[in-house]
């Protein structure tokens, strides 16, 4: 046989659950994701926010609730997260992490090991390569306490034991996708740059049947 086992699997449609489907990127990424053919289910504190997303299965709820969350995960191969919060120049953040913890240990207790998380240019190592304006005005007046977050958040996710990806955009614009873009890893020479939340989108889906990225985190731009 040509095909192994694992082939066949990848060869069935993922069964996904997204978080943040009602954010800009979220909202792409649940449309392309239909367009594949895949099953999809979508978690929402506000179903009006999502009357839109059609021919995705809604779940109300809070993404802290662990019940709700093992609920919108059963029959779920993977997850995910397009999470994101506002700009708070004064106010603490930990939406974030606290979310992505309680999702942790969801997707622990129902056996569910794909996690691919958006996070962004600031997180982690990618910190100081946004250009000029964005890490030196930006970053510390209006994103630096999200950032702090995104941070625990992507700690949670590298400590949890499950096949993650973290994928860090550019700076995101609403322009048409390009047909082919940037992942890196490697920073030396990078300072600053945009993409597309098609392309975002795009990638984030295509993380879900590629283990090129699992357990790392590129940068991904135009």
């Amino acid at each position: 046989m040509q095909n192994s086992e694992t082939d066949n699997i990848r060869n069935v449609p993922p069964k996904i659950l997204v978080l943040g489907a009602t954010g800009g990127t979220g909202r792409l990424i649940v449309s392309q994701a239909v367009e594949r053919g895949y099953d999809v289910t979508v978690l929402v504190r506000s179903p009006e926010k999502a009357s839109d997303l059609k021919g995705a299965k809604l779940v109300v709820g809070d993404a802290r609730d662990q019940e709700v969350l093992r609920q919108a995960l059963k029959g779920r191969s993977a997850v995910i997260s397009a999470l994101g919060t506002p700009a708070s120049p004064v106010r603490e953040v930990a939406l974030l992490s606290s979310a992505t913890r309680t999702l942790v240990n969801a997707m622990k207790a129902e056996q569910v090991s794909r996690l691919v998380a958006i996070t962004g240019l600031g997180a982690g190592d990618s910190a100081g390569h946004g250009g000029f304006l964005f890490d030196n005005v930006v970053f510390p007046l209006l994103l630096r306490k999200v950032y702090a977050d995104k941070n625990r958040q992507e700690a949670i996710i590298r400590d949890s034991g499950l096949d993650w990806v973290l994928v860090r955009p550019s700076v995101l614009n609403d322009k048409p996708s390009r047909e082919t873009i940037r992942a890196l890893t490697d920073l030396s020479g990078f300072h600053g740059g945009t993409i597309s939340r098609a392309n975002v989108a795009s990638f984030v889906l295509d993380q879900l049947r590629d283990d090129t990225w699992v357990h790392r985190s590129p940068l991904i731009t135009w």
